[in-house]
């Protein structure tokens, strides 16, 4: 009996000591993974800051294309991306974009992500053949994360408004640069100034800003390939500027009969015309800027210095971008 207690005994103390030399890093790396993928992005900072293999792991792209995607792909586009990749190529060097890696780059990200998460970075005492430092590539997803996160890139999108202006009721999105503020989780724009002093507005809550939908400057006339297949009752944005000058933003509006048609449904050949009648149904009726006609054919810049000009059209086919504009409306007008 006492052989067969000692034999036990001796199996415990191995097991024991088996299980005290486990490390996360000694799980089958299928399982590592799925642990990783669940981190929040503070998590992963974290751990990419316990040794080097972790951090290997931890700053991939796999990880932070998956959080960029969650958090911010409703608000960069395409004009954002090339945003970046320019402010690393001019503020990094190109050299540096080519060959991955910035020096001291790890260490000052942390210290500008610690302040909002709270955060402390393990070092470690110099002895642990783990406490291997490396620099971080610079066109990481990880840094355009957190550069965004941070507030220290400026990334253009574009902001829905509503306000009672010279013009009436205003109900259009503009483009504007943007930071984002993580003790407020509300972002500042700053949009074009147009010859005055710089606009800024602050505190802009996540529902106003989207995205471009269109990826051209907002100086630019977008090509509309909508025109054919526009039918009354449809909905668009449509290009409106005060001045040729100016950079153009979007008025949300609706396709709407010709006054030849009278509004009837089951004859109306409204989709045949050469004209196209638009409707800004939150505006008053009677206002001059409750409808708009252009011309289907041959669609270019319309309008005048009195009333603004009006370009581009694109046929809105998302009901959830459609929600997001009849949120707006004032509570007075009925569809």
């Amino acid at each position: 009996m006492s052989m067969v207690r000692k034999s036990l005994s001796s199996r415990v103390e191995n097991v024991e000591e088996i299980e005290d030399k486990l490390s996360l890093l000694d799980l089958p790396e299928l399982i590592l993974e799925c642990i990783l993928e669940k981190l929040p992005p503070s998590s992963l900072c974290q751990m990419a800051g316990i040794c080097h293999s972790l951090r290997e792991r931890c700053v991939s792209d796999y990880f932070w294309e998956r959080h960029m995607k969650k958090k911010w792909g409703g608000v960069i586009g395409q004009a954002a991306y090339r945003e970046w990749k320019w402010h690393v190529a001019s503020n990094m060097g190109v050299g540096s974009l080519k060959h991955g890696k910035q020096s001291g780059l790890w260490m000052k990200i942390f210290s500008l992500l610690w302040p909002f998460q709270g955060m402390k970075l393990k070092v470690g005492d110099g002895n642990d053949s783990c406490n291997h430092r490396s620099s971080l590539p610079v066109e990481a997803v990880m840094n355009w994360y957190l550069a965004i996160e941070t507030g220290r890139f400026w990334f253009p999108a574009q902001v829905y408004n509503r306000e009672n202006g010279h013009l009436g009721f205003l109900l259009s999105c503009y483009d504007a640069e943007l930071s984002y503020d993580s003790r407020t989780n509300t972002f500042l724009a700053r949009y074009p100034s147009h010859g005055r002093r710089e606009a800024r507005e602050c505190g802009i809550p996540w529902e106003r800003i989207r995205a471009p939908p269109v990826d051209i400057s907002p100086h630019d006339l977008h090509i509309s390939n909508c025109l054919n297949d526009l039918h009354p009752g449809n909905h668009i944005e449509i290009q409106w500027r005060r001045k040729k000058e100016f950079p153009y933003g979007w008025w949300y509006g609706v396709v709407g009969h010709l006054e030849s048609c009278n509004n009837n449904e089951n004859h109306c050949r409204c989709h045949n015309s050469d004209s196209v009648m638009i409707e800004f149904n939150h505006y008053t009726p009677g206002s001059r800027w409750r409808q708009t006609s252009i011309n289907r054919k041959d669609h270019r810049e319309e309008g005048n210095e009195a009333d603004g000009f009006y370009g581009g059209i694109r046929k809105i086919e998302s009901l959830n971008e459609i929600s997001i504009w009849k949120r707006m409306w004032p509570s007075k007008v009925l569809d």
